[in-house]
């Protein structure tokens, strides 16, 4: 346990500088949580997201469907750029689809929220452009093993029912214990 708090508190330390966290750190993090699921199934979001954390994923486990969204370059900084956030207790907004009641002020306190340096233009753009190319040799890869599937569009309401259904095909569907 007091391993994993450290490399929490060292994710912790890239993302506040608005960097990527190191393939050493993030995939021991992320191996030894998966180790953890073995027998069980589990959704994974941003990872794997380069060809280091692609082939330690590949020591524990086959990989049977991955999903890319295709969103515009412009749409995903617009996005990102809307971000502010109540630092005392993690509040996210976004100025377009969740937005504060009163501009720049918590809901809950107000206190005023904050745009974190990562969330600026400029750094949401550099930081998209080191994602695609480190991602795509990742999503190739996946693609030529047949278990890609992409996905475009602007708009989340527009592109889940097409994800829902991919989905719906290959999960059995859970069923909850108040569905009994």
């Amino acid at each position: 346990m007091k391993w994993r708090l450290k490399v929490g508190d060292k994710v912790k330390q890239y993302l506040e500088k608005g960097v990527l966290v190191p393939d050493q750190v993030i995939t021991c993090l992320m191996m030894s949580e998966l180790e953890n699921r073995s027998g069980q199934h589990w959704l994974l979001d941003g990872f794997p997201r380069t060809l280091v954390q692609a082939e330690a994923l590949d020591k524990i486990c086959d990989v049977d469907l991955v999903v890319s969204l295709n969103i515009p370059f412009e749409t995903l900084k617009d996005r990102l750029s809307r971000r502010w956030i109540h630092p005392p207790s993690g509040r996210v907004y976004n100025l377009d689809f969740n937005p504060p009641h009163v501009h720049g002020i918590d809901d809950v306190t107000g206190e005023p929220l904050v745009q974190k340096e990562d969330d600026k233009p400029e750094a949401v753009a550099a930081r998209l452009r080191r994602y695609k190319d480190t991602a795509k040799p990742v999503i190739e890869l996946y693609k030529s093993r047949g278990v890609l599937h992409q996905f475009s569009g602007t708009e989340t309401n527009k592109i889940w029912p097409y994800v829902y259904t991919l989905f719906s095909n290959k999960i059995t569907p859970i069923q909850s214990k108040e569905a009994y």
